[in-house]
């Protein structure tokens, strides 16, 4: 029985170097953010919305794309925008996807049920510049934000439904009532009713849906949980599922494998070869 839930749900603390992550992220990110658009190959701070974070950056391959992939950010609807994670649009972009990252308003400015409905904007926006498919991947609270998009009340047009290929939630968070019981919740704001509305477990996946969670062998119980419990649930809802557990990762280097176009995970992705 969990004792501590901020614990529970704390993963910086029991990673160690955990503080050399995000400057490392964000160098990164930079770099190839760069390079990019040294290439020509790079569209920054598209909107989405009116909102000063309704921007999405799009990175294009050499030639026509094969789709769009869509990566949505984590920190816990509380942190972090497009700019630390461009470099893991990397591998998806060498296999000839185009790569959008989306920015988002936080909370406490924002509800958790109001991000679902910016990204909704944002892959549409997305997906009105790139033809082809559709597949969607996010992290930790971005896995969250990709699986409510996957819901049958998600906010997806029809014609948006219809080219969604798959979806990957990297440790995503799949039901939101037990952050009700941490501290993070006197930011996130939530009551009972929006954490049930907002949980993709407690909801019904679309129709032909192809889904991947994966998680780090090395993470929090509570996310390898998580990881499991939607497979879980939506494999008996008529969805495709896989659920994945990548040996000795944790929560903070889970995501490296993404700028890797020989990785699993960008298989997973974009070619659903997990």
């Amino acid at each position: 029985m969990i004792q501590d839930w901020d614990d529970a749900y704390a993963n910086g603390a029991h990673i160690p170097g955990a503080g050399d992550y995000p400057p490392r992220w964000t160098a990164s990110a930079a770099a190839f953010r760069q390079a990019m658009t040294d290439a020509g190959r790079a569209e920054i701070d598209l909107p989405y919305g009116p909102a000063p974070r309704e921007r999405f950056d799009l990175f294009r391959p050499e030639g026509e794309p094969r789709g769009l992939a869509v990566f949505v950010h984590g920190g816990y609807w509380m942190a972090f925008d497009k700019s630390s994670w461009s470099h893991l649009a990397a591998g998806a972009v060498a296999r000839g996807w185009a790569v959008a990252l989306p920015s988002y308003t936080l909370c406490p400015e924002a509800r958790i049920a109001g991000i679902t409905l910016q990204v909704g904007r944002a892959v549409a926006a997305a997906a009105e510049r790139v033809a082809g498919p559709l597949v969607l991947s996010g992290h930790s609270a971005g896995g969250h934000l990709v699986t409510r998009m996957a819901c049958q009340d998600g906010p997806l047009t029809a014609p948006l439904r219809g080219r969604l290929a798959r979806v990957v939630s990297i440790s995503g968070l799949h039901d939101l009532r037990p952050l009700l019981r941490t501290r993070m919740n006197e930011t996130l704001r939530m009551d009972a009713a929006e954490a049930a509305a907002e949980s993709a477990a407690l909801g019904t996946p679309l129709d032909r849906l192809s889904l991947c969670c994966w998680v780090g062998g090395a993470e929090r119980p509570e996310f390898r949980r998580q990881n499991a419990l939607l497979a879980n649930i939506w494999t008996g809802l008529g969805a495709r599922t896989q659920a994945f557990e990548a040996p000795g990762r944790h929560h903070f280097d889970v995501i490296a494998d993404l700028a890797d176009p020989a990785s699993a995970l960008v298989g997973a992705w974009v070619d659903d070869e997990a």
